[in-house]
């Protein structure tokens, strides 16, 4: 039997971490950001929480809101790894951005082909949308190539070929760009599951 493959520390969460960054022009900004959590153990207990950033740029937007079932979970989420995301880190947006109560949430769709999440919250529907999807990998980052610098983080990623967010049925701007993973051309955009974030 082989020996297993053990991460010293503590899990501090694990579950889904699916995302959306978009840009207009490759070499550009990102116009619209979208990171969605299935939490099923942290802290903070279960939850969702949908971080969407309509104008990353603007502290002062009301367009940059993160829609949870659970504030306190969300509130981690975002100041202990949303912060610390590439696309995300300094961004006024994250530092302006409101929190709201969602409704509902739910997934649709084939990991193998196309695959959404829908957050419904007051009169808004969101709908992040993967199309394309490539071959899951799995992988582990070491705490000092993770966005933290302070996790190990293994998981299961799946690219795609495009991705969209609409909000009420409109489109927001952008199309994800090429991104290189653990050795995997993929893009800004993809599924991320069974991922566990385990601090050393």
């Amino acid at each position: 039997m082989a020996d297993p493959i053990n991460f010293p520390g503590t899990v501090e969460w694990s579950g889904e971490n699916p995302g959306v960054s978009l840009k207009e022009k490759p070499d550009g900004p990102f116009v619209t950001l979208a990171s969605f959590f299935r939490v099923v153990l942290s802290p903070h207990g279960r939850g969702h929480a949908l971080v969407l950033l309509q104008a990353p740029g603007d502290g002062a937007s009301s367009a940059n809101v993160c829609y949870h079932d659970n504030e306190k979970l969300a509130r981690y989420l975002v100041s202990d790894f949303v912060a610390n995301f590439g696309a995300y880190k300094g961004l006024p947006g994250l530092k302006g951005m409101t929190y709201r109560k969602l409704d509902s949430v739910a997934a649709a769709g084939d990991p193998a082909s196309t695959y959404s999440e829908i957050v419904k919250a007051g009169g808004e529907t969101i709908e992040l949308k993967w199309t394309g999807l490539g071959k899951p990998f799995c992988f582990a980052i070491p705490p000092d190539k993770s966005a933290t610098g302070k996790h190990h983080m293994p998981s299961l990623f799946v690219g795609c070929a495009d991705a969209s967010v609409t909000v009420n049925g409109k489109r927001l701007p952008g199309k994800p760009v090429p991104r290189d993973v653990a050795g995997h051309s993929i893009s800004t955009a993809m599924l991320a599951f069974s991922e566990t974030w385990i601090r050393v």
